[in-house]
């Protein structure tokens, strides 16, 4: 798992109060509402979280994009790079 993929793991697991969770052991690809079961306002929440850690800005209209670690992954690196 990569670092930024690791910092974003653990934003999940701490937002989302996951106890027995950790970001080395977390599966990038896991689908975080149909496997997590997170909702809207948890995402909402995970967002602004990962918008003041890695200093972006995520469009509501991106949050579908928002599946997995890994693609939040990408998706920020992409807005760092641009």
């Amino acid at each position: 798992m990569k670092d930024i993929e690791k910092r974003i793991a653990q934003i999940l697991i701490d937002e989302l109060k996951l106890e027995d969770a950790t970001a080395a052991d977390f599966d990038p690809q896991l689908d975080l509402v149909d496997e997590l079961g997170i909702d809207s306002m948890d995402l909402t929440a995970v967002v602004l979280v990962l918008q003041d850690e890695f200093e972006i800005s995520i469009d509501e209209d991106d949050y579908p994009k928002l599946k997995n670690v890994a693609l939040i992954a990408d998706y920020i690196q992409e807005r760092l790079g641009s």
